[in-house]
């Protein structure tokens, strides 16, 4: 009988013996140095947290806002994520629990250190960037992050041969935005758009989600609204009164729900998704609706004024950001209020979030849960039906 050969990435190497026996020494694939596996070959389980689906995926940005919620619905499908950091530990280390043991791992790394971000992308097939901020500090303006950030993990991604990359954008991006409450374009969306652009230069097949104004626990949208630091007396200023701005929120479960179908299909590659919520309202109704669930408009005499109008509003803006440049109380800054002023447009004939399988949640199903903590007198147990509940915003007729 002659000596078997064995050819292919398995045979490292093979020492014939006497007779008809051969020695045959087998390396490891997984995460062999000579090239990526095929990790769908290593799918396991039944689909759940404790399974593993040939998923190995990288997220930026995974102790944000939106990113915890991506690993929770990692995790939950049985992805084994790779989950980079930068700062102390113990912020991302509450994400351990959403995978099984051995499923979640950490490595730090820095938005400008390109052997970071190597190292944290090397083994994974698919890359998802949730990098972002809403306001600039010393260290980060919105270009180094929106920008040049995005630039550089999409092409260190592609360099390190990463399958797919996906980006959360924004829905009203733009080149050439026009000023509302600002006397200037707003860099953000600036930003958001030169960030996409830069991302589709770099990594062509990306997968990008435009993503509305997102609301869920501790987000900055509804709790912007709720925060003692927007109010002052009995007045709350909006842009034109809030009459001239049409919003349509995205609950953030959707968005990551998004995010992960997006991974797990393929033909989702080079397209753009547009992540709105399924209704659209004007601000004013919003907010008024905002405040009747928290009760404030009943106890306060809670009344809506135009900006402009407002004298107070730029002092308040101007001594918070002076009181804490590095983190705005309530989130107030004029790059805040130039995007809560804007009306989401959406592109006729792109895709939305229904079209990556998303079933989307009304904001009259979340939104109470939402603001119960914020109620007044929270400590009064009322009786069912003691208090009735405030009807929904109207809801404006799609463009």
């Amino acid at each position: 009988m002659a000596p078997v050969a064995l050819t292919g990435h398995l045979a490292s190497k093979i020492i014939p013996k006497n007779g008809y026996m051969s020695v045959v020494y087998i390396k490891s694939a997984q995460y062999s140095s000579d090239g990526k596996p095929n990790l769908a070959a290593y799918k396991r389980g039944t689909g759940g947290r404790s399974s593993f689906n040939g998923i190995v995926a990288t997220v930026f940005g995974c102790t944000g806002f939106v990113g915890r919620y991506v690993c929770n619905k990692l995790g939950k499908t049985g992805t084994q994520m790779i989950l980079p950091y930068r700062g102390d530990f113990y912020d991302v280390a509450r994400l351990k629990v959403c995978g099984d043991l051995g499923q979640v791992l950490f490595t730090p790394y820095h938005l400008q250190d390109d052997e970071s971000i190597a190292r944290a992308v090397r083994y994974s097939n698919v890359v998802i960037n949730l990098v972002g901020r809403d306001y600039e500090t010393k260290n980060f303006k919105f270009h180094d992050v929106h920008v040049d950030g995005a630039r550089r993990l999409a092409r260190i991604s592609r360099e390190m041969g990463v399958d797919r990359f996906i980006h959360l954008s924004y829905l009203n991006a733009d080149e050439n935005p026009t000023p509302l409450v600002m006397k200037k374009p707003s860099m953000f969306k600036i930003s958001k758009y030169l960030g996409e652009c830069a991302v589709r230069e770099e990594f062509p097949t990306a997968t990008i989600i435009r993503a509305s104004d997102i609301y869920g626990s501790e987000d900055r949208f509804l709790r912007s609204f709720a925060s003692v630091w927007r109010i002052h007396s009995q007045i709350m200023s909006l842009y034109k009164n809030g009459e001239a701005t049409i919003k349509q929120p995205v609950y953030v479960s959707d968005i990551a729900q998004a995010i992960l179908n997006a991974a797990r299909d393929p033909d989702t590659r080079c397209q753009t998704y547009q992540g709105v919520g399924p209704k659209r309202y004007l601000l004013r109704d919003l907010v008024i609706w905002f405040y009747q669930l928290m009760r404030k408009d009943r106890d306060w005499g809670f009344r809506l004024i135009d900006m402009k109008y407002d004298p107070i509003m730029p002092l308040k803006v101007m001594l918070i950001n002076m009181i804490s440049p590095a983190y705005p109380f309530g989130n107030l800054t004029w790059e805040s209020l130039e995007r809560e002023a804007t009306t989401d447009v959406l592109v006729k004939g792109m895709p939305t979030l229904e079209d990556l399988g998303v079933t989307l949640t009304n904001m009259e199903d979340q939104v109470p849960w939402e603001l119960k903590p914020y109620r007044a007198y929270q400590y009064y147990i009322d009786k069912i039906g003691e208090f009735p509940r405030p009807p929904p915003p109207k809801v404006q007729p799609a463009i």
